[in-house]
């Protein structure tokens, strides 16, 4: 483990320069920038560096996990960042090594993760010539990076590494490739260390604050606003932003709905909340954007999976958007007031300002609006199914949340992620999930680097049993190094979000999709790598066995059987709007076949027979 005092030869470094290896460059640098984990996989081309590591590691600066794959070591670095906002840093040789990378690159680049991948190279005079394990990962990875770096001689070393630093941490996180190649890292020269912040990156200046008249334009709206909704996604989370967040909703009385990455930037326990919207979002929240006049974005991108069809999606409401990209601003939604900046600072400055002005408190000008949304969230609220013959699903992760409700929660992709989305409230950096890429396999890993980033916290990995068999050579790893995460297998034997949408828009042809043929008996090979496995499979023994996976002091891993095929809802189709969901209860009040009403949006007089307002569309 890292050693809390500065080892001699740094403290030298400090007032002298010394010659030196580029891999001790690297090394020295990296624990100057506060690493204390390096998630990776030795081989040829990175052989070097791996040499220096062995030193330092042994010293009692860092400590190397070795992964039993290479795209294990990038989620389990994604996950370590997103535990704590630092920068996570992986490890891969050459060739194989580095591709093996690519998607877990991929992964924290869509979730904009702050991430710095090492890679080994070829030596340079073999560049280009398709020597052993060569591949161009910096080509490759272009389009899937921040910024990206080959390391050409090793006096370079030292500022590429504090240049990848503040690059992937600040503005917009992501991650950022440095390629070595293999000679560069045995190269020596005279090293004048670069301690973390002194660095200078002409040209790369983010916008942080936001424009005073913008701000000022965002207040009134919110002051004009008699339906508002706060949209929040994974900008707040990145920006740390939940405290402002929390004290903008209460002073305005604005309720909250978040995306997939901003969930923990809000209580969801909060009488604002309305969860998670979009396409298995609740249908008080979906309901809501739909409906409201005011939409405030923050640090979200309007994503497919939020808006459902665009052209539809809060189309009554005018918008404020804050994001610290540029980019991101008006690329799917044009705004009325858009406001370039970190959200926590841009939030500051629009609180700020609204002391400075003595806005009244908005008490009592949005109850109308929250009472309508309450009466949607009594009509239709999530429904944790019973059956007399199976566990649900929901029933295991609203399970696993009761007894573990300060826990680190990851996931991987399908139905078991959105459940654990519904049902588990987690805090500021407590829900961590792949949401852009969709990564199957990303759970375990992912725990195994937010477990060594929080020791002291429960760490859980809610997956699938498709998910699962995509990296489950990572059990080795937590048996290795007695990394202590709790894994639930939601197990119903199919890749279940295929199923659903095969069952839904493929009439029923469940083409490659069933995986209870060849899947292995998790808890027999838990045992196989000397971890504990349980196995559920009645609810009667639901609640003492997680008990059991929580008391245990280790790496576990449970198989839940649940009900085959349970579908996730609410729903909304592909191409159509938000109110249009599929899967809805029905409301506790019935209304009377036929009687009259009136819809609350354009004034139009409908039947309730009707499920949408023929004027305008709205959900009645």
């Amino acid at each position: 483990m890292v050693s809390s005092s500065v080892p001699p030869t740094i403290t030298l470094l400090k007032t002298a320069p010394q010659r030196c290896t580029g891999g001790f460059i690297l090394m020295d640098s990296l624990v100057r920038h506060g690493v204390k984990h390096i998630f990776g996989y030795p081989g040829g081309a990175i052989l070097p560096i791996y040499d220096e590591l062995y030193k330092f590691e042994a010293r009692g600066e860092l400590q190397h996990i070795l992964v039993r794959h290479e795209q294990g070591a990038a989620h389990a670095a994604d996950g370590y960042a997103r535990a704590t906002g630092q920068v996570g840093v992986c490890f891969g040789t050459s060739g194989p090594g580095a591709t093996n990378l690519v998607t877990g690159i991929a992964t924290a680049h869509m979730d904009s993760i702050p991430m710095v991948v090492v890679t080994g190279q070829v030596p340079r005079a073999a560049i280009g010539t398709d020597a052993f394990q060569e591949t161009d990962i910096y080509g490759i990875t272009l389009p899937i990076v921040k910024h990206s770096y080959v390391v050409r001689q090793a006096s370079d070393m030292a500022r590429i590494v504090a240049e990848a630093f503040h690059i992937a941490s600040t503005g917009r996180p992501g991650p950022v490739l440095i390629d070595i190649p293999k000679d560069v890292g045995l190269e020596e020269c005279d090293y004048i260390p670069i301690e973390p912040g002194n660095v200078k990156t002409p040209g790369y200046r983010p916008t942080v604050k936001g424009n005073p008249r913008q701000i000022n334009a965002a207040l009134n709206l919110i002051e004009e606003s008699r339906r508002p909704l706060l949209y929040v996604g994974g900008g707040a989370i990145a920006s740390n932003a939940h405290a402002q967040i929390h004290e903008l909703a209460e002073r305005f009385e604005l309720p909250v709905t978040t995306t997939l990455m901003g969930l923990g930037a809000f209580d969801e326990n909060n009488p604002l909340s309305v969860g998670m919207l979009g396409m298995h979002g609740t249908a008080y929240a979906n309901f809501a954007v739909t409906e409201c006049d005011l939409l405030i974005a923050v640090g979200a991108r309007f994503d497919d999976r939020v808006t459902g069809k665009l052209d539809e999606f809060a189309s009554r409401a005018k918008v404020i958007h804050i994001d610290i990209d540029p980019a991101e601003v008006g690329k799917n939604r044009t705004p009325e007031v858009p406001i370039v900046g970190d959200v926590r600072q841009v939030l500051e400055q629009l609180l700020q300002r609204a002391r400075e002005l003595d806005y009244p408190s908005r008490r009592g000008r949005t109850k109308e609006w929250l009472e309508r949304i309450q009466r949607w969230r009594d009509d239709y609220p999530l429904v944790v199914p019973r059956h007399s013959d199976s566990i649900s699903p929901q029933e295991v992760i609203v399970e696993v949340g009761r007894q573990a409700p300060y826990g680190y929660f990851t996931t991987d992709v399908g139905q078991h992620q959105m459940w654990a989305a519904q049902f588990l409230k987690a805090g500021p950096r407590r829900w961590i999930s792949s949401a852009g890429l969709g990564t199957m396999g990303y759970g375990m890993p992912a725990a195994m680097g937010a477990k060594l980033a929080v020791p002291d916290k429960e760490v859980i990995c809610i997956s699938g049993d498709a998910s699962f068999q995509m990296n489950l050579q990572e059990l080795a790893t937590l048996a290795q190094f007695k990394i202590n995460v709790k894994t639930v297998i939601i197990n119903n034997g199919w890749q279940g979000m295929v199923r659903q949408w095969q069952q839904a828009f493929y009439d029923e042809r469940y083409s490659s999709s069933n995986m209870q043929t060849g899947s292995p008996n998790f808890e027999l090979l838990a045992q196989a790598f000397g971890i504990k496995g349980i196995t559920i499979r009645d609810r009667a023994e639901l609640s003492d066995k997680i008990a059991e996976m929580l008391a245990h002091d280790g790496p576990v891993l449970v198989d839940a059987h649940v009900t085959k095929d349970e579908n996730c809802y609410p729903m909304v189709a592909p191409g159509k709007s938000n109110a249009q969901m599929v899967g809805l209860p029905e409301p506790k009040i019935p209304r009377v076949e036929n009687a009259p009403t009136t819809c609350d949006s354009c004034g139009a007089i409908n039947v309730s027979s009707n499920k949408f307002c023929p004027e305008c569309g709205v959900k009645l």
